[in-house]
């Protein structure tokens, strides 16, 4: 039985160490206090960002860090 549970152990775990993780990579960031405060950079649209700044005190700006994934985008104006 104590085999049994090492095995389905291992099993389970063997995902999280054949693939590394990425960091997920959003255009969007909500600032909550300022440049000095949290910040939360996921967000798909502009859109989505104010919704969740709205009533806490944050506003939104395009996430520096951002890097589009490879191939054809179609052309969004961006709001600053």
């Amino acid at each position: 039985m104590k085999q049994l549970l090492i095995a389905l152990g291992l099993l389970v775990t063997a995902p999280i160490f054949v693939a590394p993780a990425h960091a997920q990579n959003y255009p969007w960031c909500e600032y909550i206090g300022g440049t000095g405060g949290a910040r939360n950079c996921g967000f798909v649209s502009f859109e989505q960002c104010l919704e969740s700044a709205r009533g806490n005190g944050g506003d939104c700006r395009m996430n520096t860090q951002y890097i589009p994934p490879a191939g054809p985008h179609p052309h969004v104006a961006r709001k600053h």
